[in-house]
């Protein structure tokens, strides 16, 4: 779309007066260019087929002509039926409309009509919906119409004429956007065709080309910006190249109380390499519940550490950060490491003290909170950054954590596995690398779904457990009942196990307690001083039990299937088999596929891809911290073959010589520079 139409309101098309245009900026459409490529999501279909072969309940549109006069039944003091007979050749049909009796005079036997409506096969029935004479200047019959997204006072119809309007207008203005050979290359209509033509397409062949067209357009401009950003990074080469010696990393992995998987010699391969070069590391490190991220983190912390800077480990909550440290504490404890805590539950005392050592250099790897991030934390020589659980933190959190050091290598890790997908979309200016394999030993956890009637065999199962010496985890999805939501509630399965099994000690936990009582309650249950655990969600990602053999989830429908896979991961930590039990009945095809996903695998990355296809990806990262791009046609499922064909263009595009310098690519450089993509910033 050419900048002029970007600067021009959208006031400039005909019909879209002061209050029109503030409606329309309720769907972001402020610009000529914006209403242009405010494109339709699905078409009505009004091309005229015969009722052959069309299935019951179908919408469909006809041409025919009218055999009787209409029949009107009132009914109350508005509401009709009117009927008639109509021959739809090869069949004579009823055509019923509902509250349309003020059409009974324009009505009559022998003339030509086009009606649309649901077909209904055993009554050789027609109800209709929209009817209109043959020629009419605003006929739709034979066309296939476009269907909006609208709100308000902004109507179906207003919408398609005004679009349309724009078109009529300004669809001359409409500019070139993408490289000719690329054009070329695919075969794609000209973008002036492609805007008119999704807008209005002859044959759904020619929508889908249209369409076709602008996805691709839309996902390469978005890979355009990641490669170039990436290139531009790296060029720069501000970084900083660690000098180790790989075999101190070699003897450190040695050293381990256990043997590496495969998956995770290759990750730690790939970021040793990426710390000796000169450009910032920005890696993604995804793995499954359980798959060793730490010890990932731990070798990439040992080689800064020796070559003589400071790493920094970032975690969402403090019984985390003093899980991590005791952790790192026990794997460092023959080089000479030194590992410091800061929380907020530190004293004023302890606190200066770490931040005073942080800044002299005494200690190498400091793991913490948000507490991090305070302004007067300052480090002699931060290296490397690793933030843990990386969704959980917002990115000016993370940036302002990079920024206490002079550009230092960045590691984030997660533990929701994400599908190839979405990887390339959500994290497309990060390396990523993937853990697939689980360490040996680990046993998979056995998982059943069961309905509200097998509770007391639940509770005897968990009792069992539980007096072999094992704990159990117990999640609701609410604090508290609600008057809204029929589901458990925290304060009453806590009380009804407590009456259930006064020989054990059931503590609770949720999200309204503080910090401190949280913690409290966490430590006792991974103490066994509390055998069984009822906690609402705010249960800890990464928190090890290895003690606790039994994950019981109430309403687990409510659930998405990521969630429950990672609460399921809260056991398996142990020697001992572990289990699962989704206490549920579900009510929808939806909810009973979620419950057999999780009974059929133990695969998280399998888990992960059929969440995205039930509940689509603004779901499965949650609302606003996604970090997906909101893409105005693109679909990152069904046009994922696209999405790579777009990257791998882009790629070859930044890497030649000629898209820096060639008059050619002028326009894609001027928009990588309204971008910003030259400033320098992160993109994150």
């Amino acid at each position: 779309m050419s900048a002029g139409l970007h600067a021009m309101s959208v006031r400039a098309v005909k019909g879209v007066t002061p209050a029109k245009a503030k409606e329309l900026e309720t769907l972001g459409i402020d610009s000529v260019a914006k209403l242009l490529e405010y494109y339709p999501f699905r078409y009505e279909d009004y091309r005229i087929r015969d009722l052959t072969g069309v299935k019951d309940g179908e919408k469909v549109t006809i041409q025919g002509k009218l055999y009787s006069e209409p029949s009107v039944q009132m009914y109350g003091r508005s509401k009709s039926r009117m009927s008639c007979k109509v021959y739809a050749d090869p069949l004579f049909i009823t055509a019923v409309w509902f509250n349309r009796h003020f059409l009974k005079d324009r009505l009559k036997p022998g003339q030509e009509i086009v009606l649309t409506g649901k077909w209904d096969g055993r009554r050789q029935q027609l109800t209709v919906s929209e009817s209109e004479f043959p020629g009419g200047s605003t006929s739709r019959s034979g066309t296939l119409q476009p269907v909006y997204s609208v709100t308000g006072a902004i109507t179906q119809n207003w919408m398609r004429k005004t679009v349309q309007q724009g078109i009529a207008q300004f669809g001359d203005l409409v500019a070139e956007a993408l490289p000719r050979p690329l054009v070329d290359k695919y075969g794609f209509m000209p973008r002036k065709q492609a805007i008119y033509r999704i807008h209005h397409p002859d044959d759904v062949e020619e929508g889908k080309q249209a369409r076709r067209r602008l996805v691709y357009e839309e996902l390469f401009f978005f890979q355009l910006k990641l490669h170039a950003f990436r290139a531009i990074q790296r060029k720069r080469a501000d970084g900083v190249a660690h000098e180790f010696d790989n075999e101190d990393v070699r003897n450190f992995v040695r050293g381990l109380p256990f043997k590496l998987t495969d998956s995770q010699k290759k990750v730690i391969g790939e970021i040793l390499h990426d710390l000796k070069e000169p450009y910032c590391m920005n890696r993604l490190l995804q793995g499954d519940v359980g798959a060793g991220k730490t010890v990932v983190a731990a070798a990439a912390l040992f080689a800064t550490v020796k070559a003589g800077c400071q790493g920094a480990l970032m975690v969402p909550t403090e019984i985390l950060a003093e899980q991590h440290k005791r952790s790192l504490e026990r794997l460092y404890e023959p080089y000479g490491i030194v590992v410091g805590l800061l929380t907020g539950s530190l004293t004023d005392r302890q606190r200066r003290d770490v931040i005073a050592s942080l800044h002299m250099g005494l200690i190498d790897v400091v793991v913490g909170t948000h507490a991090l991030i305070q302004d007067d934390v300052l480090f002699r020589k931060l290296g490397l950054v690793v933030t843990d659980e990386q969704h959980r933190f917002g990115v000016n959190q993370r940036t302002v954590l990079r920024r206490k050091g002079m550009n230092p290598d960045v590691l984030t890790m997660t533990a929701t596995p994400i599908p190839r997908t979405l990887a390339i979309t959500a994290f497309g200016d990060l390396d990523v690398s993937t853990l697939r394999e689980l360490p040996q030993g680990r046993k998979p956890i056995k998982t059943y779904a069961v309905g509200h009637d097998k509770l007391e065999r639940v509770i005897g199962f968990i009792r069992g457990e539980v007096s072999a010496g094992r704990q159990a985890y117990v999640i609701c999805p609410l604090i508290e009942e609600s008057e809204k939501l029929d589901v458990q509630n925290a304060l009453d399965v806590h009380a009804q196990l407590s009456h259930a099994f006064p020989e054990f000690r059931v503590g609770l936990l949720h999200g309204r307690m503080s910090t401190q009582e949280k913690d409290e309650v966490m430590r006792a249950f991974k103490e066994n001083e509390v055998q069984v655990l009822v906690s609402t969600t705010v249960i800890e990602v990464g928190v090890d039990v290895p003690n606790a053999t039994v994950m019981v989830i109430y309403d687990a429908v409510r659930f998405g299937l990521s969630q429950l896979h990672q609460l399921r991961g809260r056991v398996g930590r142990g020697e001992h088999q572990s289990h699962c039990i989704l206490i549920a009945d579900p009510k929808n095809e939806t909810a009973k596929e979620r419950l057999r996903v999780m009974t059929e695998t133990n695969d998280g990355f399998e888990i992960a891809r059929r969440d995205l296809e039930l509940r689509g990806p603004g779901d499965f990262f949650g609302t606003k911290q996604s970090g997906l791009p909101e893409f105005k046609l693109a679909d990152m499922m069904s046009d994922f073959d696209i999405m790579e064909l777009a990257r791998d263009d882009a790629a070859e595009l930044v890497a030649s010589p000629e898209f820096w310098t060639s008059a050619e690519m002028l326009p894609l450089r001027e928009f990588l520079q309204r971008e910003q993509i030259f400033d320098g910033e992160r993109l994150d």
